[in-house]
């Protein structure tokens, strides 16, 4: 398994935190489900949040070439209307990790976020 992590370093305003919720709910979500190649690879999604805005997402799949397709889908995607590219910076840094060991004590139920 590989993983990536991208990190948006805190303080970020409301109003980006709130246009990458939209982004990340009307545009990158529903395009990565429409893949299934990158969908079924996908074995798990994590966003982290910070009080100040900070946000880091961790995203664990079968191989690398999924990561990659991956960050090839969302950087070529078109932005939808309302979406203003001003307010989508991108991340401050990312990073790439072979998981070298995965442990899950237990499933979170459907409620968790």
């Amino acid at each position: 398994m590989h993983a990536q992590l991208l990190v948006f370093d805190g303080p970020r305003s409301a109003e980006l935190v709130a246009a990458a919720d939209l982004a990340d709910r009307r545009r990158i979500k529903p395009l990565l489900e429409a893949h299934p190649a990158v969908h079924d690879d996908i074995v798990a999604r994590y966003d982290l949040r910070q009080p100040d805005g900070g946000r880091a997402m961790l995203v664990v799949s079968g191989s690398e070439s999924t990561l990659d397709a991956m960050i090839e889908l969302i950087m070529t995607s078109e932005l939808l209307p309302g979406e203003d590219p001003r307010l989508l910076p991108g991340p401050s840094r990312a990073e790439r990790y072979v998981v070298a060991e995965a442990v899950v004590t237990r499933a979170l139920g459907t409620g968790a976020r």
